[in-house]
């Protein structure tokens, strides 16, 4: 039975259309205590739903919703190790990554394997690495110390350490004299072509980081860093002993490559792309903020995890964004939803989510192959507020859609304890604090006046000021916009923990209640399978006529275009 037969989602629409249908979102702050009843907290961590178009019967239901389709069963699955990944026939278990690895009683069994202990051996052996790196140990084909890593991924093996380096730069562990790290991902080879002319090939190692050691886009990446290696040291053995690093489950593909048995860190096959930043993945992370740091920030997602697992679902804190995001999309009709940091150093975290929110739960079918009748995973985008005021915050002021959004900021920012420039900076915070609950207020509240009547006819009367009444119809604000805002204490290694588990939990409570699999992703495999095919017929000499007229036509532009070009 679909989830729209039932008794709760059809108490969810008699609901809307009842009591919340014709009413704006200013209009529920008649009830005095909507921002208490509606925020909700949990450690350092703060969600407003108060601005969302929804009251305290709304989350009564939707947490009825949730109960029909067994949420809190779904949580205790996904947590102790269970196939929730059906497709693939896989667990989940990104969370065992930051778990309290530390307690002996605390054993998690899979396939008889202790995860904990294998977790504990890799976080050893990647500490291990980051030692040797910053210490400046581990040297070069001609005998200098390591200054600069490049992360080679794509996904997931680059958005969320790209995330996390960035957003925790003040709290790297060297600040004088830092292993530089950098990111390339893209296949067209211009991040690493850029890298090349900056960094000295003498001091830069690379890490390939790769579920399957078989991500072309990666690969191709990492044959050109060899390349360039190799065109400073011929001997192929040395450059990839001394300059590369392999993140991986598959060890025959990175023995096959020269990965060095003691330069390789293992993943498991229980570990998505998307949720991998915990794990080895996490080494550049490690290699920015010391391994303390990143310890820090797994003990944070573990925190979230926890009350994840144990809270009830009605002061869950996932567990309500992730109904808020149900409601919005399937009884709202909500199609887009922005992400609107109000910190540059969350920049790459529209970006991340856009991954974790889209691969995962971007679904059209059941866990049983049947054909969605609703919607399910929303578009996805966002910038930094401050810059996204000035860029598309026009749409939602005045356009034709319905954008939910979530506003994310931290309380304190830089202090006014230290001179007159902290002091200045302590001031810019505030402003931006003010542009940030002001933005949710205007998309809320609009012009709080009726839309301006202009009149149909074909001549302008000035007389009867039919100029000024069409002066007011271009300011007039509709308002009526939903929106969470999150407020986080300071961004620290724990809190971003945090905030980012409290992400991925929201996803898999959204994914529950469409009864769809975020885990696995195959969207995205016939695109490469095709690509393949591809680039066999840009390969060749002849004029390609297998494809479609419009994929023909293209790849024959190219070969003409090379064609004369090699020819002058």
């Amino acid at each position: 039975m679909s989830i729209t037969e039932t008794q709760e989602w059809k108490s969810l629409q008699k609901h809307f259309h009842a009591d919340l249908a014709d009413k704006k979102i200013g209009d529920l702050f008649q009830d005095k205590h909507r921002f208490t009843d509606l925020c909700f907290n949990f450690d350092q961590l703060s969600i407003d739903f108060s601005k969302q178009k929804l009251n305290k019967k709304s989350f009564k239901l939707l947490v009825d919703l949730a109960n029909k389709v067994k949420l809190t069963e779904a949580i205790n699955a996904l947590v102790s190790g269970e196939v929730v990944n059906t497709t693939e026939k896989r667990s989940a278990l990104h969370t065992a990554l930051r778990g309290n690895l530390f307690d002996d009683e605390n054993r998690l069994i899979l396939d008889d394997i202790d995860i904990h202990l294998s977790v504990k051996q890799q976080l050893d052996n990647m500490s291990t690495m980051v030692t040797k790196l910053t210490l400046g140990q581990w040297r070069g084909y001609s005998g200098k110390p390591i200054t600069d890593v490049v992360n080679i991924g794509v996904g997931g093996s680059d958005l969320g350490p790209l995330l996390v380096c960035d957003a925790l730069d003040e709290y790297k562990v060297n600040p004088k004299n830092p292993i530089k790290v950098h990111f390339a991902s893209t296949m067209d080879g211009s991040q690493v072509s850029h890298l090349f002319s900056e960094l000295n090939p003498e001091t830069t190692l690379f890490i390939i980081v790769s579920k399957s050691f078989g991500t072309i886009d990666t690969l191709a990446n990492a044959s050109s860093a060899k390349d360039w290696l190799l065109g400073f040291c011929s001997d192929e053995s040395i450059v990839t002993k001394q300059h590369f690093i392999g993140i991986s489950t598959n060890e025959q593909k990175m023995d096959q490559w020269g990965i060095a048995k003691d330069s390789r860190l293992k993943l498991w096959n229980w570990v998505g792309g998307r949720f991998s930043l915990w794990s080895t993945v996490g080494l550049t992370i490690a290699l920015k903020i010391g391994m303390d740091g990143f310890l820090e920030l797994l003990k944070g997602a573990h925190e979230l995890d926890e009350h994840f697992h144990s809270s009830k679902l009605e002061n869950n804190l996932p567990v309500l964004l992730g109904l808020v995001g149900v409601w919005n999309s399937n009884f709202l009709k909500i199609k887009a939803q922005a992400i609107l940091p109000y910190d540059a150093r969350l920049k790459f975290f529209p970006s991340y989510l856009t991954q974790l929110e889209m691969e995962s739960n971007g679904k059209s079918v059941t866990l049983e192959g049947q054909k969605l009748d609703y919607e399910s995973c929303p578009v996805l985008w966002g910038e930094v507020g401050p810059n996204a005021q000035h860029a598309f915050y026009q749409l939602l002021h005045q356009g034709t859609r319905k954008v939910a959004c979530d506003f994310i900021a931290p309380i304190k920012r830089f202090s006014n304890d230290f001179g007159k420039h902290q002091a200045s900076l302590h001031e810019q915070h505030k402003l931006t604090l003010a542009n940030c609950f002001a933005q949710s207020r205007a998309l809320m509240l609009g012009s709080q006046t009726d839309r301006p009547e202009v009149t149909d006819k074909k001549t302008i009367d000035l007389a009867q000021n039919d100029l000024a009444q069409i002066e007011l119809a271009h300011k007039y604000y509709p308002g009526d916009q939903p929106s969470t805002t999150i407020l986080i204490e300071k961004l620290t290694p724990n809190t971003l923990g945090k905030l980012i588990a409290l992400y991925e939990h929201k996803v898999f409570v959204m994914a529950t209640i469409w009864n769809i699999n975020p885990f696995d992703q195959w969207g995205v495999e016939l695109g490469k399978e095709m690509a393949e095919d591809a680039l066999v017929a840009l390969k060749s000499e002849m004029e390609v006529t297998d494809f479609d007229a419009s994929t023909n036509g293209l790849i024959n532009l190219v070969k003409a275009s090379s064609y004369v070009s090699d020819s002058k």
